[in-house]
């Protein structure tokens, strides 16, 4: 058998499972016994889950599919999976004009709008963008927290961040590249730059 071949014959036990959605053991086994999640069982009676099988699953449920996870199965879903991109600011007109030209130099990704930092929490859990694209300067929101919670936790799926504000602040701009942002960008902003850093993170031609 090639090395290829053996890649391929991966199975996840329902604890993998359970590592890679993020949630407990038991809702991995409940989800499998409920018939959400097609698995078999081994001689001893224990669930075994393909790489297939829960990549469809997550797709269905709209959850960051791991690249590790992708490389397992046998027909590459990541090929013909769109980039979701949130874009967070509270200038609704810098939004949607961002937004319109990142759509129409982006065709194939999904871009989603949130205008506070309640909104665009809620949209990172229930999205898990690829990238997070963040004005810091949100009302009475502190941006890098912002940046903390969403590298330290696994809920928004860990997404790339770029970082879009009016604010000068050598320090906060130290902070976030501290935190691993790479592409931090000060208002007003060329949209080609902003495109191409998308690219550059989502390794996208």
């Amino acid at each position: 058998m090639s090395k290829k071949s053996e890649e391929k014959s991966v199975v996840y036990s329902a604890l993998e499972v359970a590592r890679i959605c993020g949630v407990v053991n038991q809702t991995s086994i409940n989800w499998i016994k409920n018939g959400h999640l097609k698995a078999f069982k081994t001689p001893g009676g224990q669930f075994r889950v393909y790489p297939d099988d829960l990549v469809e699953f997550m797709k269905l449920r709209d959850m960051r599919i791991p690249a590790d996870v992708l490389a397992q199965c046998s027909n590459d879903p990541e090929e013909n999976r769109k980039i979701k991109i949130l874009f967070v600011d509270d200038d609704e007109s810098f939004n949607n004009v961002s937004v319109s030209l990142l759509q129409k130099n982006l065709p194939d990704a999904e871009i989603f709008q949130a205008f506070d930092g309640f909104e665009a929490g809620s949209m990172a859990v229930k999205k898990m963008p690829d990238c997070l694209i963040l004005d810091l300067s949100l009302p009475g929101i502190d941006g890098i927290k912002i940046c903390q919670t969403i590298k330290s936790s696994d809920a928004f799926g860990k997404p790339e961040i770029i970082i879009v504000t009016g604010m000068e602040d050598e320090e906060m701009e130290k902070t976030c590249r501290d935190l691993g942002v790479k592409y931090y960008f000060k208002k007003p902003v060329f949209i080609p730059e902003l495109v191409t850093a998308v690219k550059d993170l989502m390794s996208v031609q």
